[in-house]
């Protein structure tokens, strides 16, 4: 709540080293609210902290500073190279603690991480050990990511064995505007499941109206060039 306020900033910077998790966590979120841009660096460096939350919480500060390296560790998430299973223990921590259900309400802590917006399901996944809303989420993440290996990482994800994370990733290719996407897509559209189903027959609708139309085209190859560069190859 201290924008612009140096002496705020260094606190937060000191709590990013602090012994718990919770609080390295909840000093990269504040140094992304208060648009820190001068602790991308320190942010940049929480993005590897052991724990997985303050990772994210790291992340996803930096997608707010406008940095996208922030979508590295989504990119990961998605594709396999960062295992979520730390990142489900820690929130089932949060879960099971009614004091602080109380405090911060089941949306509010699953969003702590953060990965707002899956709610309930997200919580039934968390006590099955169900990593599939997380990777779901961290394909929506991706749906500003214009870096090119991100738009094959999530066409990669419609053969995700978990419907939510192939729904999140139609949504993702739909929403980013590329039509390169548009054969991948319409594959899906005779999923088992209704809602991969609908979705697909929804992205195939828009892709095929911006192919026809070329304008957005024009604007998404502007929009790539922006964009961050290639990943980094595993070499």
């Amino acid at each position: 709540m201290l924008p612009d306020n140096s002496q705020a900033r260094k606190m937060a910077e000191r709590s990013l080293t602090d012994g718990k998790p919770e609080v390295r966590a909840s000093a990269a979120a504040a140094l992304g609210a208060m648009q820190s841009k001068a602790s991308i660096a320190k942010l940049r460096a929480a993005t590897d902290d052991k724990d997985p939350s303050v990772a994210l919480a790291a992340a996803h500060a930096l997608i707010q500073l406008n940095d996208n390296s922030g979508y590295e560790v989504y990119y990961d998430i998605l594709t396999g190279k960062r295992k979520p299973k730390g990142l489900l223990a820690s929130q089932a921590e949060i879960l099971n603690d009614r004091k602080k259900r109380a405090e911060l309400g089941i949306n509010e802590a699953l969003g702590y991480v953060p990965f707002a917006g899956i709610g309930w399901e997200a919580y039934k996944a968390i006590h099955k050990n169900d990593s599939s809303p997380v990777r779901a989420t961290a394909a929506k993440v991706l749906t500003k990511d214009l870096d090119p290996d991100t738009t094959k990482a999530l066409a990669d994800a419609l053969g995700d064995n978990s419907w939510a994370v192939r729904a999140a990733a139609l949504q993702a290719l739909a929403t980013r505007g590329d039509p390169s996407a548009l054969d991948d897509v319409e594959l899906y559209m005779s999923d088992d499941k209704d809602a991969v189903k609908y979705t697909a027959a929804a992205a195939v609708l828009r892709l095929s109206a911006i192919r026809e139309s070329g304008t957005s085209t024009k604007q998404h190859k502007r929009n790539k060039r922006r964009a961050s560069p290639k990943r980094k190859s595993d070499g």
